[in-house]
């Protein structure tokens, strides 16, 4: 178990984050920072990904004097284009629709600052994940239930009805869901 003489600070909106770190059982504190997600023009994912976590960390670093703090950030990759979160109900089809009987790339980056040293790590973990054939009255049902709205890609591959569509992953299924477990736990050892 992690023990920190510092207090630990989530920076992110996402309650998957929050639901992920307590899995880690770490006292922590959440709250959130509004920052620009657009990934920019020929930006690769991963160095997307890292700069928005880090921009994360640039407002989170404004409200945290002491103590430990955590960004993160996950995108959707498929054909050299993100898939961020869904305008609306008809783009969440859309997606989904792209999404189906392919496999997509998941990118979750996290950002790890110590206010004490100064010390700050940051680092991307890549997930392939494959969906199943989906039909379209299955996307509409899913996009009924509101959970497409608030994700990258327009599923949640923890959600009782987003599981169904991932036929497998190669890589890490927490960081699929926002958060890398494992390599974060490590990268929080190192820096506490």
């Amino acid at each position: 178990m992690i023990k920190s003489s510092l207090p630990i600070y989530l920076a992110s909106k996402s309650p998957r984050r929050r639901q992920l770190l307590k899995l880690l059982n770490i006292p922590f504190k959440s709250f959130s920072v509004e920052s620009d997600e657009r990934v920019r023009r020929n930006e690769k994912p991963q160095e997307a990904v890292l700069r928005i976590a880090a921009d994360k960390m640039i407002l989170a670093r404004q409200k945290v004097k002491n103590g430990i703090i955590i960004t993160a950030d996950t995108i959707v990759f498929l054909e050299n284009k993100v898939l961020g979160k869904p305008k609306d109900e008809n783009d969440a089809f859309r997606m989904l629709k792209k999404l189906s009987g392919r496999t997509h790339q998941v990118f979750s980056a996290y950002c790890i600052h110590n206010t004490m040293t100064g010390k700050t790590i940051s680092e991307y973990v890549k997930t392939d994940v494959t969906f199943r054939k989906l039909n379209d009255e299955e996307i509409n049902d899913y996009i009924l239930t509101g959970s497409p709205m608030d994700k990258a890609g327009a599923y949640g591959i923890q959600d009782d009805f987003g599981a169904v569509f991932v036929d497998r992953i190669d890589g890490c299924y927490y960081n699929v869901v926002g958060l890398p477990l494992s390599r974060f736990y490590h990268a929080l050892l190192r820096i506490i």
